[in-house]
């Protein structure tokens, strides 16, 4: 890994991490709100809990790139269903919306096919794992 992508990887995590982080804690303030709206969108609100919680722990988890894969993959599945719920191409601006959030499926596909990169947990755990003397 050269210099560029050691430096690349954990911005890009960063970048793709705070859309759910931020997006979670702001349903947390306006809970009775995003709750009325996943039921008007046919979503049943008990699971705005769940939401959160995928929001800031897949979040933070891609931040801090730990099971980075499996979170990149998780966040992904999780915008592309919200974005066939709650985007649609008919209107100029759902559609735009709609289109950002393909990218970013796509951008966290690309983190899990990847995987972290530098500065990241997963790498500090694989390294120590391959300092680890083999046993017979």
């Amino acid at each position: 890994m050269d210099q560029a992508q050691k430096l690349i990887a954990p911005f890009g995590r960063l970048l793709l991490s705070l859309m759910f982080i931020l997006a979670g804690y702001n349903k947390i303030g306006g809970y009775t709100g995003t709750q009325g709206y996943m039921e008007a969108m046919g979503i049943p609100g008990m699971l705005l809990p769940l939401v959160i919680a995928v929001e800031l722990l897949g979040g933070l988890a891609l931040l801090v790139g730990w099971n980075t894969r499996i979170a990149a993959f998780l966040l992904a599945g999780f915008t592309l269903v919200a974005n066939l719920i709650f985007h649609n191409l008919t209107e100029q601006m759902q559609s735009l919306l709609f289109m950002k959030n393909l990218s970013i499926a796509g951008g966290l596909l690309m983190v899990t096919a990847l995987g972290a990169g530098a500065f990241s947990v997963d790498s500090v755990l694989k390294s120590k794992k391959e300092q680890q003397p083999q046993t017979a």
